[in-house]
């Protein structure tokens, strides 16, 4: 961890400098020795970073939905090359070049961040060596040295040997247990964050290498932070902590405000965004308005979630505009009855068990029916052998063949006696 801080020194005169403005602020409130000021300081380093990081933020949503409206075609994608993994992975790997999206988007923001995390567990292992480190000089050192969180140092860590921890002046209980609680926050809340993600803010229609990626990561990144939670000093842990929360908070707000399509957190808003426009009689928020515009813009390529809020607004009389406001509309409102009483004159198709029944109950509606059929058919059938029958009772003349020998001549004779042949023809 040294070597890879070392490598993110050029970082660490301007970290080093931020946390000793914003110790000057919280020095004169709180005192300058104590840890709401060293802790603060962290804190708003990172409220600082993350506020420059929005610009990366905003480049992550529209990269995310350049994902979800590439959705059908990975859909296609996958349907076409299901039997052929890796024929479905050049494909989709050339989807993505075509349409200059990247996958791994979602992953910019931490990226960007690692530099002056880095560059922030520099100077706080410098303090625990006692070492001056860029704009902290010896009086600061000393300050920081002294500020405890909860009863643990700044610079502590859980793995710190008592005596380490004795040389902060704090004791090695005091130390593990605030460095196991903020572990155990910071990897629940990084759970937490990618969960809502997956369970909420995904169309889970269509699956793609993505959403594996993204599943996999849910479980393995608290994993991994849990396990180098113990090697952190605890102005690092607050750091990472505050930067989960923040994270999270981030995350609630874009699935509130702007779900992805086809999601779970899509059906919640659009419900809200019904009853808004239900009680309201008009669409408020420019945010709103712009889902409206999106829903209309799409026009048969909707959802069934985004149809669904349609039909809603066609129940209530209403209909979405371009501009995303909503006009009565009769109309709208007719089809919408029409649609539904039409539904409902539909007949149910009924199961083979009740269709078999229901043979069953008609076939014993009509015995008598049944053996009078039955009884002409065997009639019908004895007047038949009797009509084949040979009749042997009248008494047949002498030198006349019997009636069955002449059934059983040969094809091509005569029947009766037969000419001689003519000598010549012997």
């Amino acid at each position: 961890m040294d070597t890879i801080a070392s490598l993110f020194s050029f970082i660490t005169y301007p970290v080093s400098w931020v946390i000793v403005q914003f110790h000057t602020l919280y020095g004169a409130i709180f005192g300058d020795n104590t840890g709401w000021a060293w802790g603060l300081s962290i804190v708003s380093l990172v409220v600082l970073i993350r506020i420059c990081l929005i610009p990366l933020f905003v480049k992550q949503i529209k990269s995310t939905r350049n994902m979800q409206v590439l959705q059908p075609k990975m859909k296609a994608i996958q349907e076409r090359y299901k039997s052929d993994k890796q024929r479905q992975s050049e494909e989709m790997m050339k989807l993505y070049k075509e349409t200059g999206t990247n996958p791994l988007s979602s992953c910019l923001p931490i990226l960007a961040q690692s530099p002056f995390f880095f560059a922030l567990y520099h100077v706080l292992s410098a303090i625990a060596s006692g070492k001056t480190i860029g704009v902290i000089d010896q009086p600061l050192l000393d300050s920081a040295r002294q500020a405890h969180i909860f009863g643990a140092p700044l610079a502590a860590k859980f793995m710190d040997s008592e005596a380490t921890v004795t040389a902060l002046g704090a004791s090695l209980t005091d130390v593990r247990v605030v460095t196991a609680v903020m572990i155990v926050m910071m990897s629940a809340s990084q759970f937490f964050t990618q969960r809502q993600l997956m369970t909420k803010n995904v169309d889970l229609t269509v699956k793609t290498p993505y959403m594996q990626q993204q599943k996999m990561l849910m479980y393995v990144f608290p994993l991994i932070f849990a396990g180098m939670g113990i090697n952190f000093p605890v102005g690092v842990l607050v750091y990472w902590l505050t930067t989960n929360v923040w994270t999270m908070g981030q995350q609630m707000y874009v699935i509130n405000q702007n779900p992805t399509p086809g999601s779970k957190a899509q059906n919640q808003y659009l419900e809200r965004l019904l009853k808004s426009v239900a009680a309201h009689g008009e669409v408020r928020g420019r945010t709103r308005r712009n889902t409206i515009k999106r829903i209309v813009a799409k026009g048969p390529d909707r959802n069934d979630i985004e149809r669904k809020f349609v039909t809603g607004l066609a129940k209530l009389g209403l209909a979405a505009q371009e501009d995303g406001t909503v006009t009565k509309s009769d109309t709208a409102l007719a089809e919408a009855e029409g649609g539904s009483a039409q539904k409902r004159q539909q007949p149910k198709r009924q199961t083979k068990a009740k269709r078999q029944s229901g043979a069953t109950q008609a076939g014993s509606a009509q015995p008598g029916a049944a053996k009078e059929t039955h009884s002409t058919e065997s009639e019908a059938k004895t007047s038949l052998q009797k009509q084949d029958a040979p009749q042997d009772d009248k008494p047949k003349p002498a030198g006349k063949p019997a009636s069955g020998s002449s059934r059983q001549a040969k094809s091509g004779q005569r029947r009766g006696p037969q000419r001689p042949k003519h000598p010549s023809k012997k």
